[in-house]
């Protein structure tokens, strides 16, 4: 008797997409354009997460006041993300201490970790991709 092999389709392959977020938000285009590649990833159904560390974690800042630069607060955008099923937000702990903000100082939950949690949470990902 022969084996037979399953012909059942398998559904698409999700993978692990991280975007890590080290710009200030204002200045260069690498947190609106990081968000909207976020955006366009999660409408692919792939497991997305977001960590803000360095400089990125002003963009979850509450307060953003944009009107004398010129440009558009697009802060508000980050409460929007779990209406795409985005729901993995971390920032990591030094850059929150470094810069004087806590927790509390931010728009949207997240999960503050340090050196160690970040670096095994990354290990954990098929693509990291840096903003």
């Amino acid at each position: 008797m022969s084996e037979q092999q399953s012909t059942a389709p398998s559904g698409p392959k999700v993978k692990k997409f991280m975007f890590v977020n080290r710009k200030a938000p204002y200045g260069t285009i690498y947190a609106l354009e990081s968000l909207e590649v976020v955006l366009i990833t999660a409408t692919f159904d792939q497991d997305v997460s977001l960590v803000f560390m360095d400089d990125g974690v002003y963009e979850l800042a509450k307060g953003q006041q944009t009107k004398g630069i010129g440009i558009k607060n697009f802060s508000p955008s980050y409460r929007a993300l779990e209406g795409y099923d985005i729901e993995k937000l971390y920032v990591d702990q030094a850059s929150l201490d470094q810069r004087g903000l806590t927790e509390a100082d931010l728009l949207v939950p997240v999960e503050v970790l340090n050196d160690q949690q970040m670096g095994e949470l990354m290990a954990q990902q098929d693509v990291v991709l840096s903003f």
